[in-house]
């Protein structure tokens, strides 16, 4: 069974931000699909790892998919990776110190840049944005569904064009 985990931070103040759009498509992901374990973590983004490593006891952490936003890709695209480095995203980075592995895939959700990082990061969605965003949440869900039935490989070519 894959585990999915969206990586945000909890909390009212957060939940429209960029930087919980991980949890966001968590919460959409809800019961959508088989063979799936969907999760969001009660921790905030820079400490993830150790919330990780307690959903992923005695499991495979390459049955493990990590969503999360990346300012490095343009708003409303998306990409699947594997074993890679953190690129500087603090949640991701304290997942890899805790599991001692960058063997996982991954999700990035393009949420653009800003001179202002952390202004950005932390502001929340427009409503116009939001309407993008469920077109990318649904194809996060066929990527999902994608490595489920397919696997990783097959996934990524059909959904990194």
């Amino acid at each position: 069974m894959y585990i999915v985990v969206g990586l945000g931070n909890p909390g009212e103040a957060y939940a429209r931000t960029r930087h919980n759009t991980g949890r966001m498509v968590a919460d959409f992901l809800s019961d959508k699909i088989k063979g799936v374990k969907i999760y969001t973590l009660d921790t905030y983004m820079n400490k993830s790892g150790s919330a990780v490593v307690k959903v992923m006891a005695g499991k495979s952490v390459k049955k493990l998919i990590v969503v999360y936003d990346d300012l490095d890709l343009p708003f409303g695209s998306m990409k699947i990776s594997y074993n890679r480095s953190s690129g500087g995203h603090k949640g991701l980075e304290s997942i890899i110190k805790a599991l001692k592995t960058k063997e996982f895939i991954r999700i990035r959700i393009g949420i653009g840049k800003s001179e202002e990082v952390e202004k950005h990061i932390l502001g929340q969605f427009k409503k116009p944005e939001l309407e993008i965003l469920k077109k990318v949440f649904k194809s996060v869900q066929g990527a999902v569904e994608a490595i489920v039935e397919h696997g990783l490989a097959s996934a990524m070519t059909e959904f990194n064009a």
